[in-house]
């Protein structure tokens, strides 16, 4: 396998290696993940914490209304009890101050009921009932002396307890009532029951603690009948429609379910020595009215933190994947950089290879065109042919030519390494030219370099410099027409740089593209496919590492105008290019 053929391998081998690193990344998708993953992480404790909130408000707010229930209840159950116990001690007071004789006399038990109409005003009737159940004395209404109790229920209960208090019934005027019973033993073993009817005012106490809130409380017998009138379960004596609770000590709470919407909470408490439940009774969405205030507060809330938490989230995203996709960008225009200078070094060992190949039989026709000519001048009939000797010198001239093509591919080739010598300015812009003159022959385009003598050598990247020179030429010769104009001079600036300025009459740049044409992939010529945006920006990244500045300007249709300013002295950090060397001025030997 030859040098060139093995070149050339290498040339392909650097094209799979880059190829697979030029692949750019899918930004959106990224923008997307990102706004989903950190969405994710900043709005889902948020919800939690929010939840838990609802959750612990809700809870409270219903222990609260359950607590207010039981309140209201354990309260107007003190009022009963204190109603009731009035009137039972007023009874038992009677029994106390007052003889059996007493009693029984109409115009004493007259008195009596008088002073307890006055006291409480709510008692109806009085009546002595004696150990056999017969009414014996008795004051009110109705003419109920004589009356024989014995059979009823109430008279066998107050014979067992001492007291009873009745369920509410309606008597002679169809108007609610209620009876007390007190037992009371005399001296001689025997016994009497003083038994007395009220007029049914619980009603009325009860209705002073409802309001239009939508409080229901009342009372029921143990059977579930109602003592009161109720506002959701009816009137008295009728049957409630739940079920009733059974006895419990203290005062309980529980939901009752009227309907899908109506949902009531219901405390109860069972009123002593009576057959009495009260029952206090809210409904719960009315209870439940600060706690849907605080959920529409806290929705509220919420929806304005995720929203702002959602923005700012796009917000940092999308300034976090912009910069990803700037440095992408740098990262691409980078490796098309190393991918353009790995190509355009195995293109100069290609060159070179090929140079020193050519060279080789050049210099057998040189020898050969040589000794040819030395045998036409021993043999007389060829040395007085005038123009076999011209065909000889064409063709150690075309040899000659050829040799300096070559050499100058070789220097190009030899300085393709990243390598820090002294140049000569003129050389090298000379040595770059050289490669266009054909072009510039056949295009009449005039080139006209102004090189001072008097600027020194310098150090500095001798292959990367003939790349930014090769570029802006390339450049210009794109925007001249045929019979442009070219223009390369130098000068020092302030002892310690050179200014290298390349100005040409052609199209020119238009002031909108003018910021931008060093920006990768950034090509005016890019619509029409002939140009990919890489070249003025690796330009300018060559001139960054040579430590110097490049400048542009330029007007549409007078031309454009590239300085270039580079230091004297390099300055740049050898120790991170290990392939970094430096060296002496090349050798200009040539064969042939």
């Amino acid at each position: 396998m030859s040098k060139t053929e093995n070149t050339h391998i290498k040339l392909v081998q650097h094209e799979n290696e880059f190829s697979h690193l030029r692949q750019t990344l899918n930004f959106r998708r990224i923008w997307v993940v990102f706004v989903l993953i950190t969405s994710g992480f900043a709005i889902v404790p948020v919800v939690f914490f929010a939840l838990i909130d609802y959750n612990v408000t809700k809870y409270s707010v219903e222990h609260e209304a359950v607590l207010r229930t039981s309140r209201l209840a354990s309260n107007t159950w003190r009022s009963v009890s204190f109603f009731l116990n009035q009137r039972k001690s007023a009874l038992v007071f009677t029994t106390l101050e007052n003889s059996f004789t007493d009693l029984t006399d109409p115009e004493k038990l007259s008195r009596i009921l008088k002073n307890l109409q006055k006291g409480f005003g709510d008692f109806t009737d009085i009546g002595v009932i004696n150990d056999k159940g017969v009414q014996v004395a008795y004051e009110g209404p109705h003419d109920l002396k004589g009356k024989d109790y014995s059979g009823q229920e109430w008279f066998h209960n107050v014979l067992a307890e001492g007291i009873y208090i009745s369920d509410v019934f309606l008597g002679f005027r169809d108007l609610p009532h209620l009876a007390i019973a007190i037992k009371h033993h005399l001296p001689d073993g025997s016994f009497y029951v003083l038994r007395a009817t009220l007029e049914h005012q619980l009603n009325s106490m009860l209705s002073q603690e409802e309001n239009a809130d939508g409080r229901d409380i009342f009372l029921i017998n143990t059977k579930g009948f109602l003592q009161t009138p109720s506002r959701y379960f009816g009137s008295v004596l009728d049957k409630i429609s739940i079920p009733v609770p059974e006895f419990a000590a203290h005062t309980n709470a529980m939901e009752v379910r009227l309907s899908q919407a109506d949902v009531l909470i219901v405390a109860y408490a069972h009123i002593p020595e009576t057959r009495f439940i009260l029952m206090a009774a809210q409904p719960k969405n009315m209870l439940m009215a600060p706690w849907r205030k605080s959920r529409k507060d806290l929705t509220l809330y919420l929806s304005i933190s995720i929203t702002f938490i959602l923005i700012w989230i796009v917000i940092a995203v999308s300034y976090m994947v912009k910069r990803l996709k700037i440095s992408d960008q740098k990262r691409l225009g980078y490796l098309h950089m190393l991918e353009y200078s790995n190509k355009l070094a195995t293109i100069g060992r290609l060159a070179a290879g090929i140079a020193h190949e050519i060279n080789n039989p050049l210099a057998i026709i040189n020898e050969k065109a040589g000794l040819v000519k030395d045998l036409f001048t021993f043999k007389p009939e060829y040395k007085s042919d005038p123009k076999l000797i011209q065909i000889v010198d064409a063709i150690t001239d075309s040899v000659a030519r050829c040799s300096r093509i070559t050499r100058r591919l070789l220097s190009f080739a030899r300085h393709m390494d990243v390598s820090i010598q002294s140049i000569n300015l003129k050389e090298v812009i000379r040595e770059v030219l050289s490669f266009m003159e054909k072009e510039a022959e056949y295009r009449s385009i005039i080139v006209d370099i102004q090189v001072p003598d008097d600027i020194p050598e310098f150090d500095t990247d001798r292959g990367k410099l003939q790349q930014i020179l090769l570029n802006i030429v390339n450049n210009a010769f794109a925007a001249l027409s045929d019979g442009g104009r070219l223009e390369l001079k130098a000068e020092i600036l302030n002892n310690d740089s050179v200014r290298i300025i390349c100005s040409d009459n052609g199209c020119g740049i238009p002031e909108s593209d003018i910021d931008h044409i060093f920006e990768p992939f950034y090509s005016t010529k890019a619509k029409t496919g002939a140009g990919t945006g890489l070249g003025l920006s690796i330009t300018y990244g060559l001139v960054k590492e040579l430590g110097g500045e490049i400048d542009v300007s330029s007007k549409v249709n007078q031309g454009t105008s590239f300085a270039i300013t580079l230091p004297l002295k390099f300055e740049g950090d050898t120790k991170a290019h290990p392939n970094l060397k430096k060296e002496g001025k090349p050798d200009e030997s040539v064969a042939g």
